[in-house]
């Protein structure tokens, strides 16, 4: 599983390909996979061994085929506990899981009977097919079954590419080899099939043959001859059910309606010991709020060792997102994608009625609201998971307003419930003309605030001409008797991202609302509340010079996650702001760029190559 930068000519082609197959999709097929939202995925094979990369080591000369084909003798999978895991995957919340049945390294985990075929059951150590557990173990639970299927196989004798540097044949040269081989990969789909009845076929590695040489459209026809509503990822050069980004959040939604993100919790698909980038629950859990607010799906992965036992790390990681799952239930399940970010300033879903509006809360904060809702009875509110958290309600110029100082926030991500009687409708806010001399007058210091970085953040200067300085000093602004003082000294220690800064970030890539200094180098991210976890930044190509807490001079970590280094997608930017120097009423975070920014938006597609 890899990325790779594509033309615009295919990124367009593809996107319409995927677009077109995704329309004649039956709504109702789709249904139990639109409504699950988060599934597991398990890369688990003779790779786990050394802990190595799962295929592409060899494909790459990192380690020769004989060399990798040895690790066979080490895969024992004497501690494999097929239905603690089925439980494991339950208990984290996931409806559905995918295994990798067979890899581009053609290890087939099951007992095949097709022609050459390399097997767990006669050719490794343990033996035996660790497939037939597993699948009856989650069916047992009530998951989804999805099989993982690789259509290319490196090491099997009739297919044509053997490593980066070697092919065993040219196809042109060489047909009936390679109709072997179509007949050989069939075979085993027809197995698949026939012994497990999976609900999801999940390929991988199309990239190296056109739908016309993969036979495609016959082998679509084959998997729906066993079963009519089987779902297939697009990894069929398209003739497929959704799509399926890897490794990057789509920075915005998707075009089209079914997909579904893979996902890993360090930087590797099996087991690796020596990955110990983890991603924390925390990040996990809002990465799948990410896809929930897009209408998508998360597929996270674990990479199990060669005995079976699953890393102490995945454990806890799978711990923690079920305690959040198991929690939120109501607000993950059978969701649609949320409002737009004009008319709630975060991540947001719709109930499947689309009458309740799951509103996700990444800060501990006294109060948010939301604009352009076209509803005119108020809703009904509730904290979910929590019945002892109260919410109260009010509107005010044309704006639903929420007060949150009694709510009990939840430590990763707090979920409000509101519950309209009619289906959710809105609008884009119709928002009043702020005046400088107004917000400086509020004597609701979180009100002016808000005004001030949602009318920066689209491009709306309030401060322009007013007499403010870069530095807060010797300001000329208009002030008086009804001024505000705490307002008045918030602008002045943060003059530096009000002066002549301008329109700040697109949505998606900051949960929330920011601003750009003139010489577009330097981001200024608004704060509001006490994060539960670290600020993230999605699609920014720039590299980072520092960050630092505005006003106060503090320097902040960050960490970047997702960066593959050989390709040009950013990866997602971490930072760990201190609470002990959080303003107590918004705080500005100061992100220099080593150039002037630019930002990622494209298209978020498969890794099809692996250096």
């Amino acid at each position: 599983m890899k990325f790779q930068k594509v033309s615009l000519f295919v990124l367009l082609a593809s996107t319409c390909l995927n677009v077109t197959a995704q329309n004649n999709v039956p709504a109702q097929k789709m249904e139990w996979f639109e409504d699950a939202k988060l599934g597991i995925f398990i890369h688990w094979g003779i790779y786990s061994v050394d802990g190595i990369s799962e295929s592409w080591s060899f494909f790459n000369n990192y380690i020769n085929h004989d060399n990798y084909i040895k690790q066979l003798d080490g895969f024992t999978a004497k501690n494999y506990k097929p239905k603690e895991w089925a439980k494991l995957i339950k208990q984290a919340g996931a409806k559905y899981t995918v295994i990798t049945t067979k890899h581009h390294d053609g290890i087939s985990l099951w007992n095949t009977k097709a022609d050459k075929a390399i097997t767990t059951v006669k050719d490794a150590a343990a033996k035996q097919d660790v497939i037939t557990p597993f699948v009856r173990a989650i069916q047992q639970e009530g998951l989804h079954t999805g099989l993982y299927y690789s259509l290319p196989d490196w090491s099997h004798p009739y297919y044509d590419v053997f490593t980066r540097a070697r092919k065993r044949y040219e196809l042109a040269k060489e047909p009936n080899r390679w109709n072997h081989y179509v007949a050989y990969y069939q075979k085993q789909l027809s197995e698949l099939s026939q012994q497990y009845k999976p609900e999801l076929i999940w390929f991988d590695g199309d990239w190296e043959h056109s739908a016309e040489e993969w036979k495609a459209k016959e082998t679509l026809a084959l998997l729906r001859k066993h079963n009519p509503n089987i779902i297939i990822n697009s990894r069929l050069n398209h003739h497929g059910d959704y799509e399926t980004p890897e490794q990057g959040i789509p920075v915005t939604r998707p075009e089209t309606k079914f997909w579904e993100l893979c996902y890993t919790m360090n930087d590797s698909w099996g087991y690796q010991p020596f990955d110990k980038k983890y991603k924390s629950p925390n990040m996990i859990i809002r990465t799948l709020v990410d896809c929930i607010s897009m209408g998508g799906n998360l597929l996270l992965d674990i990479g199990p060792k060669a005995d079976g036992s699953i890393p102490e790390e995945q454990l806890n990681i799978l711990k923690q997102l079920g305690r959040w799952t198991n929690k939120h239930a109501t607000a993950i399940y059978g969701t649609r994608a949320g409002i737009p970010f004009e008319n709630y300033q975060g991540k947001s879903a719709l109930s499947k009625d689309g009458k309740t509006l799951y509103l996700y809360v990444y800060e501990q904060k006294p109060q948010l609201q939301l604009k352009g809702l076209l509803n005119t009875a108020l809703p009904e509110l509730s904290v979910v998971g929590d019945a002892a958290s109260k919410v109260t309600v009010t509107t005010a110029d044309a704006a639903i307003q929420l007060d949150l100082t009694k709510v009990n926030f939840d430590q990763d991500v707090t979920v409000l419930a509101l519950k309209f009687k009619d289906k959710v409708q809105w609008q884009a806010p119709q928002e009043k003309e702020v005046s400088l001399e107004n917000v400086l007058n509020n004597k609701h210091i979180g009100t002016a605030l808000n005004q001030i970085a949602s009318t920066l953040h689209v491009g709306k200067n309030i401060f322009d001409h007013s007499g403010l300085t870069l530095d807060g000093m010797e300001t000329k602004l208009p002030t008086g008797n009804l001024t505000n003082p705490a307002v008045l000294d918030w602008v002045k220690k943060h003059a530096e991202a009000l002066y002549e800064t301008g329109k700040g970030l697109p949505e998606g890539h900051y949960e929330g609302l920011s601003a750009l200094s003139k010489d577009r180098q330097t981001l200024y991210l608004f704060v509001e509340g006490t994060p539960t976890g670290p600020i993230a930044l999605k699609g920014i190509k720039n590299g980072i010079a520092r960050i630092r807490v505005v006003g106060e001079g503090s320097m902040i970590n960050h960490e970047i996650f997702n960066k593959l280094y050989w390709s040009s997608i950013p990866g997602i930017v971490y930072i760990q702001a201190p609470k002990e120097r959080l303003d107590k009423n918004m705080t500005v975070i100061a992100v220099l760029l080593d150039s002037p920014l630019a930002l990622h938006r494209e298209k978020v597609g498969a890794i099809e190559n692996n250096l």
